[in-house]
């Protein structure tokens, strides 16, 4: 007779990566912050789904006439490129303005740019109004840039430990124009500002495996925004929130399928 596995606990939190950041998973579980999520469509739920399961609230619409009358009730705003569509061209301009003027923290997350004629150039364009964050792949922070071309898709081409300091150097860049912070999500996860940065070697495989844990990150991103005042500390929370998440769901994982269920009970439980 084989032994069956049991229960699997999650991370302690004497966990040497979750200590720092357990106080700002506190605070969006106390909280609750609403946050407003311009994503896309093909992770809409995944997307709403984590933000209730961390302990935060979502709220989308893109259009021009709703998304910035709804931006002044948010606590926190995420705009992700992922599918844009033209109402949502029109839509995040005058979102991110309104979020902007009401002294809303918002989060960029620049998906699939690069030979995109439409996104790339109003990523760019984006990185004016100083998001709090931006948060891509490795292709998408060198595409914004312009140093690189993208990815095929949502899937980043330039692997961080060959892009090396290209990565770090184009994230730079990026946090001198907008002042905040900038996360890169890859094997080893980068997260930096002008004066710090972190690498956070946690998560598994099959985060990325299932559509849309990138556009979570970003909007989970903006719920730490809403509650802690660093950008650069709220990135690091969110990271290893959904990193750690991620290694809980892949021990009881039997596939991309059921790591996509456990993944919400896990971002759940870490840091409880």
């Amino acid at each position: 007779m084989t032994a069956q596995p049991g229960p699997i606990s999650p991370p302690p939190r004497t966990d040497p990566d979750l200590g720092p950041v357990a106080p700002v998973l506190a605070a969006v579980r106390e909280r609750a912050p609403l946050v407003h999520c311009l994503t896309a469509t093909v992770s809409m739920s995944l997307v709403a789904d984590g933000l209730l399961a961390a302990g935060a609230r979502p709220m989308m619409t893109e259009t021009a006439a709703e998304a910035p009358v709804v931006t002044t009730l948010a606590d926190a705003l995420s705009i992700n490129l992922g599918t844009l569509s033209t109402d949502a061209m029109d839509g995040i301009p005058a979102t991110v303005a309104v979020a902007v003027r009401e002294g809303r923290p918002w989060v960029l997350d620049p998906t699939a740019i690069g030979i995109a004629p439409v996104r790339t150039p109003l990523a760019r364009q984006l990185l004016d109004s100083r998001p709090a964050v931006v948060r891509g792949n490795t292709s998408e922070v060198l595409a914004v840039t312009g140093v690189g071309r993208g990815g095929r898709g949502p899937d980043a081409s330039a692997a961080s430990d060959r892009a090396g300091d290209a990565v770090e150097d184009a994230a730079r860049e990026v946090a001198a124009r907008t002042g905040g912070a900038v996360s890169v999500s890859g094997e080893t996860d980068l997260v930096l500002d002008a004066a710090r940065s972190l690498r956070v070697a946690r998560g598994t495989a099959l985060l990325t495996r299932v559509t849309g844990t990138g556009c979570l990150l970003g909007a989970l991103t903006a719920a730490c925004t809403a509650v802690h005042p660093d950008p650069f500390e709220a990135a690091v929370a969110a990271t290893v929130w959904l990193d750690l998440a991620g290694e809980l769901a892949a021990e009881r994982a039997a596939g991309p399928g059921s790591f996509r269920m456990h993944l919400l009970d896990a971002l759940d439980e870490v840091g409880r």
